[in-house]
């Protein structure tokens, strides 16, 4: 990667393209070419045909995407299939039109089987069923891959796509009931803290097992992966197995991540666990060793993670709007 390439990141205002943006300045890149939804429209196919052939751009990140928790996704399974496929589909193939070669795909480790074997390997992708409550985001996610690996195949380009574990981090989406685990159990504590309360809700049995990634090693990893040599990226890839896991290689359980954000809150009160809600997958863990093959490890570690963002969000206006 040269600094003065013209790099495209869609998807700058949120939780990955933010630190991918942060990160990619803090490197001398510029000039960075961005644009908000109002101003793009990733789903028209017209205006982003239009965006690459008034624009000249050397290479694209991809992290543009409509995301959400267990409730989102399942309350909005078609938004999340129609909107993830097309702003996939139109960016894709408007790079490869206006003669792109590099581009970088984040997907998410929804993609892989709901029973597959701990820790998730890159081969382990189509080779079972999904878990329900996010399919639609995991099929939308899978087509981006081979978006990506069709191109490649056919027109020689270096589209490349990492598959990140469970992110969290500063500018992420704090909402009650569209947010992830992390955000959505620092709202809840924090309101809980703020407003004298005696208990914390938390969906699902605690018991289900997560990896989590902060952000800044995710941007950091997305960078890394950008600036491989195209050899040394082939020697751990496959022409339909081209994706790369980003994670940590560690997990914890819902409730030992409950226990942690306790802490850090200064919540004292009960945890209670509503069985009757959903925990998802019962462990999502990534194989990470190719990633780490090529030389790049995270570096944050979890609780100072949390800690960061958690003071993040007692500094944001999220903290006023995220009434539980």
């Amino acid at each position: 990667m040269r600094p003065d390439e013209r790099i495209y990141v869609a998807g700058h205002r949120g939780l990955v393209g933010s630190a991918i943006v942060r990160q990619l300045r803090q490197a001398g890149f510029n000039p960075l070419i961005t644009r908000n939804h109002q101003e793009l429209d990733l789903t028209q196919q017209a205006a982003v045909q239009q965006f690459f052939q008034q624009n000249k751009i050397d290479r694209v990140v991809l992290a543009a995407a409509k995301v959400g928790g267990i409730y989102a996704n399942n309350t909005q399974p078609a938004e999340f299939i129609y909107q993830n496929l097309m702003m996939a589909s139109n960016v894709i193939h408007s790079a490869w039109q206006a003669g792109i070669k590099h581009l970088l795909f984040l997907g998410s480790s929804c993609i892989y089987p709901k029973r597959a074997a701990q820790p998730m390997s890159e081969s382990a992708l189509l080779q079972g069923s999904l878990e329900p409550t996010n399919e639609p985001y995991a099929i939308a996610k899978i087509a981006g891959i081979k978006l990506c690996e069709s191109y490649n195949r056919q027109y020689q380009t270096q589209y490349r796509a990492v598959m990140p574990t469970n992110l969290y981090g500063p500018e992420d989406n704090f909402h009650p009931t569209h947010s992830h685990v992390i955000p959505a159990l620092i709202g809840k504590f924090h309101h809980a803290v703020s407003h004298h309360l005696p208990q914390v809700e938390i969906w699902g049995t605690g018991q289900a097992r997560r990896e989590f990634l902060h952000v800044d090693d995710m941007a950091e990893a997305c960078i890394f992966v950008m600036d491989l040599d195209e050899q040394v990226y082939q020697q751990q890839t496959q022409p339909m197995c081209s994706h790369l896991n980003i994670g940590t290689g560690q997990d914890i359980r819902i409730q030992e991540l409950a226990d942690m954000l306790a802490d850090i809150s200064g919540f004292t009160g009960e945890i209670v666990y509503n069985h009757d809600k959903p925990d998802g997958a019962p462990r999502k863990l990534l194989n990470t060793a190719k990633i780490n093959q090529l030389g790049w490890r995270a570096k944050i570690d979890l609780y100072t993670g949390l800690k960061q963002t958690y003071q993040w969000f007692a500094c944001s206006h999220w903290a006023n709007t995220s009434a539980i």
